[in-house]
């Protein structure tokens, strides 16, 4: 997704998820990725003799090993319920290996896909194929309960203290969008959050998901909350997550999107997000 010259609206995501119907209502805003006019026909699958998603076991609350020893995350629940949906249960396999591990397993037909975080990029396309997004880590802004901020946000910003982690691609795209506003770097997470909480800073610009947490967690003691839409910029975060398949087997990548958008279809996507992200960052 480009965004040619500056505008809020080119990138603030309004009608991406149910969005603003939903926010109406007082129900988290969860997204949605899929053209609903748009058909993907599910490919043949018959001659696959076995479906083994790779992943890893370091990246919570995608994938990472719970209480009971298990398995378990984002990523986990996403593949069973694609395996689910293309009926294929029964050849379906999840085998957690080492990150660095993941993309000599595929090769070596250890596996037929990795389902890990991995986003597509220019650097791998030679070797691997990808499905489409399944989902898209925003940029927000988050700010005191009591100032909160309206769109376009470009104005809301000017003059603003606005707290980013220096040196991440969230600073680059504060200080391309939004030139007005006071960028304030941090190399420490928690004095960032600290100095939005003593009013040090009147907003903090990062990774909605990162921020997500922060705010359901006990240390944001119930102070702050986003502020404005949800922002993407492919140019700096990337095209999102996606399920990465060998390069000579872009099938399996086009049964994935069946899979996916039928999924979204059917409430599953939504459901899954709101386990795993009770506040939502879109």
């Amino acid at each position: 997704m480009k965004f040619p010259g500056f505008a809020s609206s080119l990138f603030l995501l309004a009608g991406l998820a149910v969005g603003t119907s939903a926010m109406a209502a007082g129900q988290p805003n969860v997204p949605a990725f899929w053209d609903r006019h748009e058909r993907i026909a599910k490919p043949d699958l018959s001659g696959l003799r076995r479906l083994r998603f790779l992943t890893s076991v370091d990246f919570p609350p995608f994938n990472f090993i719970d209480t009971s020893g298990r398995l378990a995350g984002y990523n986990i629940d996403l593949a069973r319920a694609i395996c689910s949906e293309l009926a294929i249960s029964d050849i379906c396999q999840i085998e957690a290996v080492p990150w660095n591990e993941l993309q000599g397993k595929l090769k070596a037909g250890d596996g037929e896909a990795i389902i890990a975080g991995l986003e597509p990029a220019a650097e791998n396309r030679d070797e691997l194929a990808f499905s489409r997004p399944y989902l898209r880590l925003p940029a927000r802004f988050v700010t005191q309960r009591t100032a909160v901020l309206d769109e376009p946000l470009n104005r809301s910003l000017r003059a603003k203290r606005v707290g980013v982690i220096a040196g991440t691609a969230h600073e680059a795209m504060l200080h391309r969008y939004f030139p007005e506003a006071s960028a304030v770097g941090y190399t420490q997470r928690d004095q960032l959050f600290n100095d939005l909480k003593a009013g040090k800073l009147d907003v903090v610009f990062g990774d909605g998901m990162s921020l997500s947490f922060w705010l359901d967690g006990k240390a944001s003691q119930n102070c702050c909350t986003f502020s404005g839409g949800a922002y993407l910029a492919s140019q700096f975060f990337g095209d999102g997550m996606a399920i990465a398949v060998p390069a000579g087997d872009a099938q399996l990548a086009v049964a994935f999107d069946h899979a996916l958008k039928a999924l979204e279809e059917k409430g599953v996507m939504a459901e899954l997000y709101l386990r795993y992200f009770p506040v939502s960052f879109y």
